[in-house]
């Protein structure tokens, strides 16, 4: 019987699994902006001026634009304590196994700043 902590599928399994982290947290990004988005179409499509049910709206969005972005970060954070416990052979040296932690901190940062942006634009009108 092989030694779990030499299988490099545990670590490749890690490695999918922020992926998909990181897949499901830029959903809830889309689906956040979606939403902040959301009443200002309606206001449009009625003629009308921001109004509560906009700025609702945009609320929720930037929450669930903040939510992912964090979902993302502690994704993130988790492989990485994972990848400092791994003893095993992988990953390999050739690659560059920091690279989905990058692309990670990016995205989370990148939604981050969607949401101040949003936050700054609902502020402003």
């Amino acid at each position: 019987m092989s030694n779990e902590s030499s299988d490099p599928r545990v670590y490749l399994a890690a490695e999918r699994t922020l992926l998909a982290w990181l897949r499901s947290g830029i959903a809830v990004i889309g689906l956040g902006f979606l939403v902040a988005r959301f009443g200002m179409f309606l206001a449009m499509v009625r003629g009308q001026v921001m109004g509560g049910h906009q700025m609702a709206s945009s609320i929720i969005g930037i929450a669930f634009i903040l939510l992912g972005a964090v979902m993302i970060a502690l994704a993130a954070w988790q492989h990485r304590q994972f990848v400092r416990e791994f003893q095993g052979s992988f990953p390999p040296t050739r690659r560059w196994p920091a690279l989905s932690l990058w692309v990670s901190a990016l995205v989370a940062t990148a939604g981050v700043a969607l949401a101040a942006y949003l936050m700054l634009s609902v502020a402003g009108e």
